[in-house]
């Protein structure tokens, strides 16, 4: 097992609970049809806090408890900082968390 996956598997716990905190969380899954976006990070059919929840973190949940490999590099701190760039401050805590799973996936390469 990579020695990885209980530190990710918190930090990705941690991202879901900022998700919650800052009421970016949502009940209903969106459309099938937005999920299903070729586009990098849904940007044509998800907020990102909707690619978040329903695409990056099952993605990683999956990875993590099937063992599958790891990426070996991650970005997702400059598409957050892109993003909330005009409500940096409600999404420091979270850039910041993205920020640390970047390294995360990065460090153990």
């Amino acid at each position: 097992m990579d020695a990885r996956v209980p530190v990710l598997a918190e930090q990705l716990l941690l991202i879901e609970r900022e998700l919650r905190v800052q009421g970016w969380w949502q009940a209903q899954a969106p459309s099938v049809e937005a999920l299903s976006s070729q586009e990098p990070f849904c940007v044509d059919t998800l907020a990102f806090e909707q690619w978040l929840q329903w695409i990056f973190l099952p993605r990683m949940k999956q990875l993590l408890e099937t063992g599958a490999a790891l990426p070996c590099v991650s970005g997702i701190q400059p598409m957050a900082e892109q993003v909330y760039g005009g409500q940096i401050e409600k999404a420091r805590a979270l850039i910041k968390l993205l920020g640390e799973f970047d390294q995360l996936i990065i460090g153990a390469t």
